[in-house]
């Protein structure tokens, strides 16, 4: 990782104490990856020969890209306008040139935020994270600062959980994330080359072998005292290879400002660290759907083709019987010959019962009140009707995911984005700048808090003009830019927008961080 500060080596704590840390926490991760592999292995097709249930119902599969397509359109839409900053210093005296001088300079860094983030990977890799997060309940996201000259400064990886490992901090939150990775010796020189390795590695990595090697990467929040951090730096961060032969060997370590991963969950029971998905909580209906749909398709078969039965006879030879037409089949006198059996199944009533199977399966996972509508020529009313009821549908989750995964999320990016000089530093602060979401989900508070000051405006004009003195236009017409995120340069007073500065070059990376 390129912007992970380094510390002394003493800070640190050993090898074995993180990976005696990380194997406790992956013991405790056990019982749960069975229920994780059946839920992916129902709803997600595996590559051939690589074991797993058959799958004869595609419902569920439908369901859930659906659900992760909701949720990327609903929370992080691509290419549109989904978060904003709001100078909170700023706010009671709008009509200062000082004070709309620094709204405009927040909108910047807004608009150069949004910038970053559109021009990274971030909508490939954020579906596939919400496609975990839909199916196992819980989703993890590594956010890196891009190498010198990429188009952006961020750059986005949905970690598999499979390959990560989490702990719950006192905070609540997916703090200590622990992520492993099987590596050849060679790439392993090319990531960690400031690393001091044992001559056994070195000379495999010489000899072009191919033998894999476990690296496993730490994060986990700074227990030192205030008094003795380095600035800025909240979390901790090494690199431990896990090698049988050579013993553990520490390949890099560091601090962050921002946790580099973001852990977050749809929902959790009490006492537990890992959430559960809306996949988990179908599981039986889907199990018993693709079920009935291998039945029915054997009983298909069987009606398509039928099954026969005949006499013996002495003269009818079942082998050498074929049933094309035109074909003649003998059989001795007196004797039924070949007759078809009636087939015991019933189509209606496997039909009935799958219906409410897939029914009961969108219904789990939203598709049948997240998904598109049947009339696209809807009124405002209804717009906001629907709206309201996407806000009711994914409230407590959409609160989750705002406490786990957008505002952690906004503040590692605005940490790399002041790192390289793209923002101020007074962005992080929260007191004279505060994230402000604008995402369709989030809008429709503020939608409806407008239309409630629009109609009581309504009421008090057929007042008289004795009400309306009490209403003031300007703090009126601030308030309603504010609530709906009307840019400041529709204002009047508003500083011009500047003009894009000239590109300047990107900072190299610390020299002596550890690559990733």
């Amino acid at each position: 990782m390129a912007d992970v500060a380094p510390v002394p080596a003493a800070a640190g704590i050993s090898p074995e104490e993180i990976l005696g840390r990380y194997r406790r926490a992956r013991d405790r991760r056990l019982p749960c990856e069975g229920v994780w592999q059946e839920c992916y292995d129902h709803v997600m097709a595996r590559l051939p020969g690589s074991g797993g249930p058959a799958l004869y119902d595609g419902t569920a599969a439908d369901a859930v890209e659906q659900l992760a397509a909701s949720l990327l359109a609903e929370l992080t839409p691509p290419w549109s306008r989904w978060v904003g900053l709001r100078a909170t210093r700023a706010e009671p005296d709008l009509d200062s040139p000082a004070a709309i001088a620094e709204a405009r300079a927040v909108e910047t860094a807004a608009e150069t935020l949004q910038g970053h983030i559109d021009r990274s990977n971030f909508a490939m890799e954020m579906h596939q994270a919400f496609l975990d997060l839909v199916i196992a309940g819980t989703g993890v996201l590594l956010v890196e600062e891009a190498p010198p000259g990429e188009a952006s400064a961020l750059r986005f990886t949905a970690v598999p959980l499979r390959e990560a490992v989490l702990e719950e901090g006192v905070s609540g939150r997916l703090d200590t994330v622990y992520r492993t990775a099987r590596l050849s010796p060679a790439t392993l020189l090319s990531r960690f080359p400031r690393a001091v390795l044992p001559r056994a590695v070195r000379d495999r990595a010489t000899e072009g072998e191919a033998a894999f090697l476990e690296v496993v990467e730490a994060v986990w929040p700074d227990a030192a005292p205030p008094g003795m951090r380095a600035p800025g730096s909240g979390y901790r961060y090494a690199a431990v290879l896990d090698d049988a032969g050579a013993g553990p060997v520490l390949l890099a370590e560091g601090r962050f400002a921002e946790n580099p991963f973001v852990g977050f969950r749809w929902l959790k029971a009490p006492g537990e660290s890992y959430g559960r998905g809306p996949v988990a909580k179908a599981l039986p209906d889907i199990r018993t759907a693709n079920k009935v749909v291998e039945l029915v398709l054997k009983n298909a078969s069987i009606a398509a083709t039928g099954i026969w039965q005949a006499d013996d006879d002495g003269v009818l030879n079942p082998a050498t019987v074929r049933l094309v037409p035109g074909a003649i089949i003998p059989k001795a006198p007196g004797s039924a010959g070949l007759t078809p059996l009636a087939a015991p199944g019933n189509f209606n009533v496997s039909q009935i019962v799958l219906e409410d199977l897939r029914g009961r399966i969108r219904h789990a996972l939203l598709a049948d009140r997240l998904g598109p509508t049947l009339d696209a020529r809807m009124t405002a009313t209804e717009v906001l009707e629907r709206s309201a009821e996407t806000a009711r549908l994914l409230g407590a989750t959409y609160g989750r995911l705002q406490a786990e995964l957008l505002t952690p999320l906004l503040l590692r990016c605005l940490s790399v984005l002041r790192r390289r000089g793209e923002v101020p530093a007074y962005l992080l602060d929260g007191q004279r700048a505060a994230v402000r979401f604008a995402s369709p989900l989030a809008r429709v508070q503020g939608r409806e808090d407008a239309a409630n000051a629009l109609l009581f405006l309504k009421a008090v004009a057929g007042i008289g003009p004795a009400a309306t003195a009490q209403i003031d236009p300007a703090g009126t017409t601030r308030w309603l830019a504010r609530t709906l995120g009307v840019p400041v340069e529709l204002l009047v007073g508003a500083v011009p927008a500047s003009p894009e500065p000239a590109a300047r070059p990107t900072p190299a990376a610390n020299p002596s961080a550890p690559q990733e």
